[in-house]
């Protein structure tokens, strides 16, 4: 936390009182802490306790502009490394979610590019309304990082999740995630991802079953991890990835084929993870096919081969395959990483419960050039993501060693 600028956001509930300690920690470890605090914040804790603990002014009024020279909430939000709001009652976090900027506190977060960290603190009942969870994905799908609160006595009688983490663990997981911040610092990222659609006619195409979550999820912890990201996308029903994330929407495997081999030449990590249909119409239609009696042929060509292209173009990137089976999955995918020259392959069976197309989870045998084979059990596609990228970043490691 050294000499990094601290933003403390404090919202009006009775964990109002930890936020004290939270700050003297802060300091104590070489931030420059600054504080605002909501009207209702106040009234649970002095703005002059905040002051004497920071060493720096507390902001508690959008239009109290102690410099003339300078707009004092977006001279803030500039001025922050590290936004964190603790306590984060419901009400804060349902504004935010819902772009109200009408306090100091919701007015600074939306115009802050800082990394953000929220951590929640409030009744259980509260914490697990619909409502209340709805406005925490809506962040999380932002890009804000939560930090969960524990579970225990609470301030108003119930026994349950709602207490703000203590200040310690707080501190703790803004620590490993600003460490982790810097595994892909000045590292490019290509990631492709969903499938494509190849058009027979304007009412029909071939396609398959890929959702596009697992590319997805990878080009979201490489964001995470300080890479600069760059995802290909087939045409997937998912929300746009974080702000940050360069997308490129595509449609056929021939529009896909020339955004990756456009995007590889600079790249450091290219992640083909799009399930591309390896054959198309070999001729489409510009009316709708008229139904007719008996058999319907359709002559069918093969698709350039994106994954081949690019083991043959690499220099210096470190390139990874997918491959989906569904029977003798490691002997296929082992094939396929020696054939297409790559780096490290991702091995799935797709027939497998839990591992396969639409899930939220996935089963996978990362496979290395070495022919190393590393299982990461069922897990979230996202912390199968962040798993891969540990192997991917040990590999490239030990090859400059």
């Amino acid at each position: 936390m050294q000499n990094k600028n601290v933003l403390l956001a404090v919202t009006g509930g009775i964990a109002a009182y930890k936020a004290c300690a939270l700050t003297s920690k802060l300091t104590q470890q070489g931030a420059n802490v600054k504080v605002i605090m909501t009207e209702s914040a106040s009234k649970f804790v002095s703005p002059l306790t905040f002051q004497a603990l920071s060493r720096n002014p507390v902001y508690t009024d959008t239009f109290d502009e102690k410099d003339p020279e300078k707009i004092a909430h977006i001279d803030l939000a500039d001025w922050a490394d590290i936004f964190l709001l603790a306590p984060a009652t419901a009400n804060i976090i349902g504004k935010v979610a819902n772009g109200i900027a009408d306090d100091i506190v919701s007015t600074i977060i939306l115009a802050t590019k800082a990394v953000v960290y929220i951590a929640p603190a409030m009744n259980v009942n509260m914490y697990e309304h619909p409502a209340v969870i709805k406005n925490m994905q809506v962040l999380a799908d932002f890009g804000y990082h939560f930090i969960e609160p524990g579970a225990g006595y609470l301030a108003c009688g119930w026994v349950g999740k709602g207490r703000l983490e203590e200040p310690e663990t707080i501190i703790d997981v803004i620590k490993t995630h600003q460490g982790n911040r810097q595994l892909l610092a000045g590292k490019k990222v290509l990631i492709s991802a969903g499938p494509t659609r190849e058009r027979i006619d304007p009412v029909r195409f071939f396609s398959n079953r890929s959702t596009g979550k697992m590319g997805y999820k990878l080009a979201e912890a490489a964001y995470e991890l300080g890479a600069d990201v760059t995802l290909v996308s087939g045409p997937v029903d998912l929300k746009n990835p974080t702000v940050g994330i360069k997308l490129i929407n595509v449609t056929t495997a021939q529009e896909m084929y020339e955004a990756m081999t456009d995007n590889f030449p600079n790249q450091d990590i290219v992640i083909k993870a799009a399930a591309v249909a390896d054959y198309r119409p070999k001729i489409t239609y510009d009316e709708k096919m008229k139904k007719q009696d008996g058999a319907l042929q359709i002559e069918l060509e093969r698709t350039q081969d994106i994954l081949k292209a690019l083991g043959n173009r690499k220099t210096n990137q470190f390139l990874v395959g997918f491959a989906a089976e569904t029977q003798n999955p490691i002997e296929y995918g082992t094939e396929k990483l020696k054939r297409k020259n790559l780096d490290a392959i991702v091995i799935n069976n797709v027939a497998q419960e839990g591992a396969g197309f639409g899930s939220d989870t996935n089963i996978v045998t990362y496979v290395n050039r070495e022919l190393e084979q590393h299982d990461i059990p069922q897990a979230s596609k996202k912390e199968v993501a962040n798993e891969l990228f540990k192997l991917i970043l040990q590999d490239m490691k030990d090859e400059k060693a």
